[in-house]
């Protein structure tokens, strides 16, 4: 049966492989939006604003998750939908998520291939409507200093700053970087741009000491590796 013109499901109302939690159960939380996740977070919505639909009006609202952490709990819990409960389980989540990023060097997550990074971020890349360039920081043992989205727009040889693309590297003191990118058709082929872009930022890294160890494009449920492809960068040994 049809839904009625602005009618939205709940989630007790939605079928069982739908739902978030249930979701997460089956497949990880790796592969869900961080609308999903939020949604898990919330448990609960509004009449006519089932959970889902609140999480995506939040981050919606407010500047994704980077702006949620800049609220501190007295203004996440003004957030029609939210007050003081949600709005501290919001709270501890963010919190755990800044600890886990500045743990010692030993303990964060080490990237051993392309699919240490899409693990992470290809899911919420993919989802997105527009094309983001993020830089993956990583130290001298290939664990990770932190994530940068540092373009949205147009992520090609013409509009990216290769300068933006290393500041954070140089700012960090990190030693190789990651480029990565999403395609919104879906399809994660690299375009003759990314390819002069690849060639562009492995010269800059290598005039300023910080490697550039792959760039990746991600499309809807599958990416390309521009290093695995030979696209970009020089062969490994040449100049």
């Amino acid at each position: 049966m049809a839904l009625s013109p602005g009618y939205r499901l709940t989630i007790k109302e939605m079928a069982p492989d739908e739902r978030p939690r249930e979701r997460l159960l089956l497949r990880g939380a790796t592969g869900m939006s961080s609308g999903d996740l939020l949604a898990i977070l919330l448990n609960t919505g509004l009449p006519g604003e089932p959970a889902t639909m609140l999480a995506q009006r939040v981050l919606r609202d407010h500047g994704g998750l980077a702006g949620l952490a800049k609220l501190d709990v007295v203004e996440l819990a003004t957030i029609r939908g939210i007050g003081t409960a949600k709005a501290t389980r919001i709270k501890a989540a963010l919190e755990l998520a800044n600890r886990l990023r500045v743990l010692t060097p030993d303990e964060r997550p080490r990237v051993t291939s392309p699919d240490d990074v899409i693990s992470m971020l290809g899911a919420e890349m993919a989802a997105l409507e527009q094309e983001e360039l993020r830089v993956v920081l990583l130290d001298t043992k290939h664990h990770i200093l932190a994530f940068r989205t540092v373009y949205r727009g147009t992520a090609n040889q013409a509009h990216v700053r290769v300068a933006e693309v290393f500041r954070d590297a140089i700012r960090h003191g990190a030693v190789a970087i990651i480029v990565v990118h999403n395609h919104p058709s879906g399809d994660p082929t690299p375009s003759a741009a990314d390819v002069a872009l690849t060639a562009e930022l492995a010269r800059a890294g290598t005039l300023l000491e910080v490697e550039v160890i792959d760039h990746l494009v991600i499309g809807q449920g599958r990416h390309a590796s521009l290093r695995r492809l030979g696209l970009g960068f020089p062969p490994r040994g040449g100049g």
